[in-house]
């Protein structure tokens, strides 16, 4: 039986391993500077900090440690977004892997939890958006700088989530009780055949019914929209069944393009953790 920090680390491995998801890497599939291979580096080395969460360790030191191990290879980020999400569904499941459990564990966070999670920054480079100007001081792209400023405020880890809605999803899954991500778990079980398959499915319709903000980041809203447009387009009769060929094509472009709905694959693994951990797939 695995543990859940080996249920973390295989859900890393199935999302990246699930094909075609539009504009991701997946194992047909690399980018210009980000390959395959990364994402499976990334998920072993983020091993460490997994088994953190699992033996009850705190949310921040967790997940900087799973960070530092992630980008102990050559692509740089590759799933910081989703080691957010999956650090405190970890920590959770040591009581018991539910939407109330997981809120409790993210109302606990402290100052302490937040500037780990400013440190994390340290290690890779994360597209994020502008913060407003009252919070320049705390801009995370200031990494281990911004945290005299973080402390004088007092500001716990969910607070800093708190303050990073609507722009960024993983940050909204902290504050809505990873609505999302429990969703995405009841729709891989529900769905059929092989689970790299069901993976893919699932993306999309994550994919379709929310614009990614990192392409909003990275793009504008209106790239990020029109992608959202396009998946929503292929899916048939609001099931996971679609045209295969339609699906590549629509995969192709977006990596020719630079479009990279890095969020929705985030979401995704957070998805496969809850059901891995449910029992509900079985690969």
């Amino acid at each position: 039986m695995r543990t859940s920090a080996q249920n973390a680390e295989l859900a890393l491995l199935l999302e990246v391993a699930g094909t075609p998801k539009p504009g991701n890497v997946d194992r047909h599939r690399d980018l210009d500077d980000l390959r395959f291979e990364h994402f499976l580096a990334g998920a072993v080395g983020a091993r460490d900090g997994l088994e953190l969460a699992a033996d009850g360790a705190a949310v921040g030191p967790a997940f900087e440690r799973a960070v530092s191990g992630m980008a102990a290879q050559q692509g740089g980020n590759t799933q910081f977004g989703s080691l957010l999400l999956l650090v405190p569904l970890v920590r959770a499941a040591r009581e018991e892997l539910s939407q109330p459990v997981v809120e409790s564990v993210v109302r606990e966070t402290t100052v302490g939890d937040a500037a780990s999670f400013y440190r994390a920054f340290e290690h890779v480079d994360v597209a994020v958006d502008d913060p407003p100007e009252d919070m320049a001081a705390l801009d995370v792209r200031r990494g281990t700088d911004a945290i005299p400023a973080l402390e004088e405020r007092g500001l716990t880890l969910l607070e800093i989530m708190d303050r990073s809605v609507p722009g960024d999803d993983v940050a909204r899954e902290w504050v809505r009780g990873f609505e999302r991500s429990f969703a995405a778990a009841e729709r891989l079980a529900d769905a059929d055949g092989p689970v790299a398959d069901r993976t893919a499915a699932v993306f999309l319709s994550l994919l379709a019914e929310r614009p990614d903000t990192l392409v909003a980041t990275r793009h504008d809203e209106d790239t990020a929209r029109d992608v959202t447009d396009r998946a929503a387009a292929l899916l048939e009769d609001d099931a996971l069944e679609t045209d295969r060929d339609a699906v590549e094509s629509f995969a192709d472009d977006l990596v020719a393009r630079g479009i990279n709905p890095g969020t929705t694959a985030d979401v995704t693994a957070a998805g496969l953790f809850v059901a891995l951990e449910h029992g509900a797939i079985a690969p």
